[in-house]
């Protein structure tokens, strides 16, 4: 058994559990995922910086460290907290268990918590600050009720720009904004025969038409849309581009408040990979995975610039977007998602189709 560890919550609740990974304290904002495989992507998307995850899978870690699954080089959530962690993983392609990799890496953990009453309680009050300690009577809780993340997109985005190119024949130049890109966005693009060059979220317009791209490509990333004021303004010039335009996840909620729309926070989010969101062209549904915890109003966006593809079937909350006054589409969810479901991956297609 570890060390005895605790989870305090900013309303007084206290979760005691057993500590791994690395020492030291974390104050982060504690959000929960369903999904039941892919904790390694979870793990290195980098949309989960300033949180601590909760897994609901009851037993995490079983098959081991595999970095090629891995979403970023990175690590985003700044905690993890799990029913159960596997002590002896068991995969050909392991290369290491949870609790070695934490350490190296800096990742605080605790097991053995109550994760069903745990994520019932988020449920019912919404998204709450907590602290992993070992001493929970020395929380300062007026701090930890202040704890907002902050500066994300900037902290995950690169710094360089670099380019990617496809085996075979260059069928399409693409410029790709990183505001805190899940790697296999950039695989999608490449295996299709882009090249892509990938930006910083500080892009300008003018920097992008330089290139001659055929194409832009926002991806996701952390935190609330709204504070990149910055990347907002940038992405008003870049639309002026008029060129074919994609975007996922938080380059959803980007593209939509540049072109003047709202967005609101959810009371918990929606973080896993069984996230039903239904095409309102089309009629069909699909089964998607997604993680964030803001969302745009649809019916904040002036009619005549745009209007609502998506919608999320649970809650009625957007899930995509389609413009009039450039060829331009987005989507709150994931098409490129690593573990599954691949339901919309034909989204891929749909955006290399606006580029003929």
């Amino acid at each position: 058994m570890g060390k005895t560890g605790y989870l305090v919550l900013e309303n007084g609740k206290v979760f005691r559990g057993q500590r791994f990974g690395a020492a030291g304290e974390v104050m982060a904002e504690v959000v929960f995922t369903t999904g039941m495989t892919g904790y390694l992507e979870t793990l290195t998307d980098r949309s989960f910086y300033g949180q601590a995850v909760v897994q609901t899978f009851p037993l995490i870690g079983n098959y081991g460290v595999i970095p090629a699954d891995f979403e970023s080089d990175s690590i985003g959530p700044k905690g993890y907290i799990v029913k159960h962690w596997c002590q002896a993983p068991s995969n050909f392609r392991s290369e290491g268990s949870l609790d070695t990799f934490f350490q190296e890496r800096g990742v605080t953990a605790l097991s053995g918590i109550d994760t069903r009453a745990l994520t019932k309680l988020i449920r019912e009050k919404g998204v709450m600050n907590g602290m992993i300690t070992d001493d929970p009577q020395s929380v300062d809780m007026e701090a930890l009720k202040a704890y907002r993340v902050e500066g994300a997109v900037k902290a995950t985005s690169t710094k360089e720009f670099y380019t990617v190119k496809p085996e075979g024949e260059v069928k399409k130049k693409l410029a790709l904004i990183d505001y805190g890109m899940k790697r296999n966005i950039l695989r999608e693009l490449v295996k299709r025969g882009a090249q892509v060059t990938v930006c910083p979220c500080s892009v300008t317009a003018p920097e992008i038409a330089e290139m001659g791209v055929d194409g832009i490509m926002l991806t996701n990333g952390p935190g609330d849309p709204a504070e990149n004021t910055e990347a907002i303004a940038n992405l008003k010039e870049i639309c002026e581009l008029k060129k074919p335009m994609f975007g996922i996840c938080l380059g959803h909620q980007l593209l939509a408040l540049a072109h003047g729309a709202g967005r609101m926070k959810l009371k918990y989010g929606h973080r896993g990979e069984n996230q039903p969101v239904k095409n309102l062209e089309t009629g069909r549904v699909y089964v998607t995975s997604q993680n964030h915890g803001y969302a745009i109003v649809a019916d904040s966006l002036d009619a005549k610039i745009g209007q609502e593809l998506y919608r999320n079937v649970n809650d009625g909350t957007c899930e995509g977007m389609r413009y009039f006054e450039h060829p331009a589409f987005s989507v709150q969810f994931h098409p490129e998602a690593c573990g599954g479901p691949l339901d919309t991956e034909e989204l891929f297609d749909e955006f290399f189709n606006m580029m003929r």
